[in-house]
């Protein structure tokens, strides 16, 4: 019966292959050129071409977003980021991906949960399939941490041996003093509104055990913790973070840590292996590591395979993301730098030989925590963002910045329909 029912399947492919040709718009970054190197491979054992259509990220959603709203989409399957996995499925763009799933045995064991959360369930169904993790966490200078006359003088200040923060307190204080004892920045800091300055301050917020929202759905920014986190946050970027921090962004930031002019960053955990690139960051090259965030949980990040609904090959579509989120092909992909979000291949002897810094970047993945994702989580950037600089810049104080941020956001789960 067992050998009736693989031949079956094998007819079915076959079929399923002759003359078949998926498409997918990607985002220009190293991942995309990873996974389209190993496209002949998949070609060869299905018959399934496939093609890329690469841009940049600023032009992915509206051009996701016209093919989504017409009859059929030119795209066959999908690479959704986070902030679009709670509008694409609300807007009823995306199918549902459990009947493939169960149809084909695809295990969804070997994830992590918080990326299942994040990038692959909205509101219980099953709709993508998580691709890639940008976690966040924090990368620092080693080299500070061992000079001499900064554990002395660290010592003598906080009567504790200089180290890594254990709490967010803690690395703030490390920050402050790192900016008036090493000659360098304590944090390299990303300060601008909207997905930066959000991006960077949800960690401290997460860090001081806040949140945007509660199990039931209430907005709870509005906190003692998220007061702590916003007040440290204010902090550091105004008195340890590097001059015209307020309006930087991530490039801006991986500038300075690579040229070595801060102690720290809070930051994706893929940026270690390039500063501690000595072609391209010589400065630093050797000298940097990463570790979670202090307190432990840090924003969970990442994409995932999707199938529009208005797929005209979504059976061809399905074969191809079961094909390079297999075992094998994520390891693939890992062995050449990719950011997995599978179990198998964090812990896959011959990764952990090559890269192992994955170890801590397994710990910041299995510790991540998401923002809340709904179809206005994007908006939500830019409320609580632009509340945030604000208060950096002194024009609100932190408690009234905290108050209208939760409003903002208050406002836009009541329009996505998930508050009364």
């Amino acid at each position: 019966m067992r050998r009736l029912l693989a031949l079956a399947l094998a007819l079915w492919g076959f079929s399923l292959a002759q003359g078949v040709v998926l498409r997918a718009l990607m985002e220009d970054v190293p991942e995309t050129r990873i996974i389209e190197a190993l496209l002949p491979q998949f070609e060869r054992a299905t018959g399934i071409r496939v093609e890329f259509e690469k841009v940049q990220y600023a032009a992915m959603h509206d051009k996701l977003v016209a093919q989504l709203l017409a009859p059929e989409s030119a795209y066959d399957f999908l690479q959704v980021d986070f902030l679009w996995a709670g509008e694409f499925p609300a807007a009823g763009w995306l199918e549902p991906l459990e009947p493939f799933v169960k149809a084909s045995g695809f295990d969804l064991t070997p994830y992590y949960p918080s990326m299942l959360d994040l990038v692959g369930y909205y509101r219980g169904t099953l709709y993508m399939i998580p691709m890639y993790n940008y976690a966040m966490g924090l990368i620092y200078r080693k080299d500070l941490l061992e000079r001499k006359d900064l554990k002395d003088r660290f010592q003598s200040q906080f009567k504790r041996p200089l180290a890594l923060p254990k709490n967010l307190q803690e690395y703030v204080d490390l920050s402050l003093f790192m900016a008036k004892n090493a000659g360098v920045a304590g944090a390299a800091m990303q300060g601008q509104r909207g997905d930066p300055n959000f991006m960077e301050f949800s960690n401290y917020l997460f860090a001081a055990g806040g949140d945007y929202v509660d199990k039931g759905g209430r907005v709870v920014l509005n906190s003692p913790q998220g007061e702590r986190a916003l007040t440290l946050y204010v902090r550091n970027l105004r008195e340890g973070a590097q001059k015209g921090a307020l309006n930087a962004n991530l490039d801006d930031t991986f500038r300075v840590m690579c040229q070595g002019g801060a102690f720290s960053m809070v930051t994706y955990w893929w940026m270690l292996p390039q500063l501690n690139d000595p072609k391209q960051c010589p400065k630093v090259a050797g000298k940097v590591a990463l570790s979670p965030m202090p307190g432990g949980v840090g924003v969970s990040g990442g994409w995932g395979w999707a199938i529009p609904k208005n797929s005209r090959n979504k059976e061809a579509a399905w074969r191809f993301i079961s094909w390079v989120e297999s075992k094998e092909i994520v390891r693939q992909r890992a062995l050449q730098g990719h950011a997995p979000t599978r179990k198998d291949a964090f812990q896959d002897p011959e990764v952990l030989r090559k890269y192992p810094y994955y170890k801590e970047a397994e710990r910041i993945l299995a510790g991540a925590k998401k923002v809340p994702i709904f179809a206005y989580t994007a908006e939500m950037e830019d409320v609580v963002g632009r509340e945030i600089s604000l208060a950096a810049a002194g024009q609100k104080g932190v408690k009234q910045a905290l108050q209208d941020a939760a409003k903002g956001l208050e406002a836009l789960l009541r329009k996505a329909g998930l508050l009364r």
